[in-house]
């Protein structure tokens, strides 16, 4: 082999090596700049917040809310997106009831087949109460860790939590379960390889 080809592979594997690592970092300045604006407790849970992943629900044509899904160093496992710890960020374009947004998560819980009816009319009270009217600009995050309660956040303060072990899978399922009505956003969320 010449000195010149040899001197060509070097450079594009030392090019490859720099090139790597910044593809398996938390990505852009701008990424991580909204790592950092997550909630304290988020990012304790989390460790280092890596974006998984990002999209938009639009119904009829109108966007409803963009949303971010944040793994943490392990990442999140298409095939069971719920067994390691992510938060699920979503920024409201429009103005909705918080109860709108309870029923409406209760139909998606129910329609994906999670909990008997006595326990999701329990999660439904407790959705109710605990999710807030939101407007334009509005952000309502999700943190879920596997086994433990789920805990929102209104604009990075805390809202509460749901201490029901099984209700973090059942929630999450309405983006993430392979069954969702928004396939094109679990998509952008966990990537093409959920196909």
């Amino acid at each position: 082999m010449s000195t010149a080809r040899a001197a060509v592979i070097a450079a594009t594997v030392l090019a490859l090596a720099l090139i790597q690592p910044a593809a398996a970092s938390t990505g852009s300045p701008l990424t991580q700049a909204r790592a950092e604006m997550l909630p304290e407790t988020a990012r304790a849970a989390l460790g280092s917040p890596r974006l998984a992943g990002e999209g938009t629900l639009r119904w009829l044509g109108f966007r409803v809310y963009d949303a971010w899904l944040w793994s943490g160093a392990r990442g999140i496992d298409p095939r069971a997106p719920t067994a390691l710890p992510f938060a699920l960020e979503l920024r409201y374009a429009r103005s909705l009831s918080g109860a709108a947004i309870a029923e409406r998560s209760a139909r998606e819980i129910e329609r994906l087949g999670h909990g008997d009816p006595q326990v999701r009319t329990r999660w439904l009270e407790t959705m109710r109460a605990l999710f807030p009217d939101v407007g334009d600009g509005d952000r309502i995050l999700g943190l879920h860790e596997p086994g433990g309660s789920t805990r929102f956040f209104l604009n990075g303060a805390a809202l509460g939590e749901i201490p029901d072990p099984g209700f973090g899978p059942a929630f999450f399922g309405i983006w993430l379960d392979p069954s969702t009505a928004a396939p094109d956003l679990r998509e952008a969320l966990l990537g093409p390889a959920v196909r």
